[in-house]
């Protein structure tokens, strides 16, 4: 096969045609290839659409809805013209790097279907496989929020996908320069921003100025299509976050047997986390769980087939990345990397023991956190791990025939953790 790591840098060629027009009954939604035209290395330009699909050996494009839209049963859908990563041009890739392909475009996307939910406060949101690995905000500003992000789980974070919610500063880029990512997006760069962050020759950087009107586009729905291997599709109206603010949660209360079941309620601030973690669980991959605290990810299980498995797993990662931050911060080394240095070091072995119990003790830094799932929970299990990790708060669909056991078990938490529903499910595949 030659040198292999050429197929990474490969330019596929472009089999698409430059647009598509999707016809539903009549009505009619008409999309545009996207293309740049990029500067190569030898000062010339090339037009180009997407590098490549989810792998270097498949061709991709970009579409852009530019007329026509369409209205199902009572349902209008987005209009043309309010255009995020479809309408990315030319004079918005301030650096193209190794210009995108589809999963780099995704990430984003995923990024922004998550920030949408999230103006209230300048937001962070790290990506990885178009899945958040770390998400925080707060009112201290991007950088804050972006540090708290990438700290949530530093392991994960390497070669991912920024997306921030206001204009990327000074102090922001210093930090996305101090290690390494894939692509960064924001509505905006303040001066000299760009400069720091251009250190990177490869990091591609994006202006969405979209970006600033999000929160308008989270009641539009889109949509949603998923092709089939054998050339079907199944089309679904996109997911619509009903819980907007804590008032939108539901009281955790059902009846059984005659006998009435109530959780208690969350304080304000265990509100405020449920509400930030259920916005980011809209961007991520079922089954899952999200754990946050303080407006900062503490742990994010995904994909697993069993609900408990994933609380399971959850917890499991939790205690990594805190052994790994504890290694990285008194040692300059990841986890991963002491565990292999241990191996002929006694001194270094004693050190990683010495890591692994702090964790174990620490409960990978749990404690105090709020929890949502993304389903309801089938059995109390998965409940009652949370609780042994001292999670205060949980949200969940509710709807189960056992809900009578889950609030039961909170109940007899001490002390109490509080339940609330959603009164949706936020199952994403």
């Amino acid at each position: 096969m030659g040198d292999i790591k050429k197929m990474y840098s490969t330019i596929l060629g472009d089999s698409f045609p430059l647009s598509m027009t999707i016809s539903f009954g009549g009505q009619e939604m008409v999309y545009r290839k996207k293309t740049w035209k990029i500067r190569m290395e030898d000062g010339t330009f090339e037009e180009r659409g997407v590098r490549y699909g989810e792998n270097p050996d498949q061709e991709a494009a970009l579409y852009e809805l530019i007329s026509g839209n369409l209205t199902l049963g009572e349902c209008k859908f987005i209009d043309p013209k309010k255009g995020l990563v479809s309408a990315i041009k030319v004079e918005d890739m301030l650096q193209v790097g190794k210009h995108p392909g589809k999963i780099n475009l995704t990430d984003v996307d995923n990024g922004l279907n998550i920030l949408q939910y999230l103006s209230a406060k300048p937001a962070a949101v790290i990506l990885k496989h178009n899945n958040p690995c770390g998400a925080a905000w707060t009112d201290e500003g991007p950088a804050a929020a972006l540090e708290r992000a990438f700290v949530s789980d530093r392991i994960a974070a390497f070669g991912g996908t920024i997306a921030l919610n206001r204009s990327l500063d000074k102090a922001t880029a210093e930090l996305i320069d101090s290690a390494y990512f894939e692509v960064v997006a924001a509505p905006d760069y303040e001066d000299g921003a760009v400069d720091i962050l251009k250190r990177r020759k490869n990091l591609r950087i994006l202006r969405i100025p979209g970006i600033a009107e999000l929160s308008k586009l989270s009641r539009e729905p889109f949509l949603d299509v998923k092709s089939l291997m054998d050339g079907g599709v199944v089309l679904q109206f996109s997911f619509r976050n009903r819980i907007l603010s804590a008032a939108d949660f539901l009281p955790a209360i059902t009846e059984k047997d005659g006998n009435t079941f109530a959780a208690r309620k969350p304080g304000k601030q265990e509100a405020e986390d449920l509400l930030f973690a259920w916005a980011v669980e809209a961007g991520v991959t079922s089954n899952s769980i999200l754990l946050v605290r303080d407006g900062v990810t503490t742990a994010i299980g995904t994909g697993e087939q069993d609900r408990v498995g994933c609380v399971d797993l959850t917890i499991a990662k939790a205690r990594t990345k805190y052994a790994d931050l504890l290694s990285f911060r008194e040692l300059n080394l990841s986890i991963y990397e002491l565990e292999l240095k241990a191996r002929e070091d006694k001194a270094l072995f004693a050190k990683l023991e010495d890591i692994r119990g702090r964790a174990l003790e620490a409960r990978g830094g749990l404690p105090g956190s709020v929890a949502v799932s993304d389903g309801f929970f089938p059995f109390r299990d998965g409940v009652d791990l949370l609780i042994a990790q001292g999670v205060t708060a949980i949200a969940q669909p509710g709807g189960s025939i056992r809900d009578f056991e889950v609030i039961q078990a909170v109940n007899q938490a001490s002390p109490q953790v509080a339940m609330v529903f959603t009164g949706q499910r936020s199952f994403r595949h």
